[in-house]
């Protein structure tokens, strides 16, 4: 299961599956930043996520390199970095395309706040 508090990264695609169901089955915002190495807004945005994740410890925070994983980041249809994809429940409820900080802290509270709620 990802740790509360820290960014997981899924390097197999299995490691993925299992990740992404159980986090799916906690009912928490699970937000995924498909990323790249080479990607310079990626390397950017990477240590914000980190600062988040410790701080929003009610949310699951997922990486997914688009190179390792090609499977898992075209079932979804990324095709920039960083693209950020929010989940509830195991579908798609949003997402911000680009190292956009503060697009993905709001996204993240609003997304948050329902599931809180819900």
């Amino acid at each position: 299961m990802a740790e509360e508090g820290l960014v997981t990264e899924c390097q197999t695609v299995e490691l993925w599956s299992d990740i992404f169901t159980k986090a799916s089955e906690s009912k928490k915002l699970t937000v995924v930043d498909f990323t790249a190495t080479w990607c310079p807004p990626c390397r950017f945005i990477a240590p914000i996520l980190a600062d988040l994740a410790k701080k929003m410890t009610h949310v699951i925070f997922l990486k997914v390199d688009v190179d390792n994983l090609t499977s898992v980041s075209e079932k979804y249809d990324v095709e920039a970095m960083p693209t950020f994809l929010f989940f509830k429940e195991g579908k798609i409820v949003d997402r911000v395309v680009g190292a956009k900080k503060d697009e993905l802290v709001a996204k993240i509270e609003q997304h948050a706040t329902q599931v809180a709620s819900a």
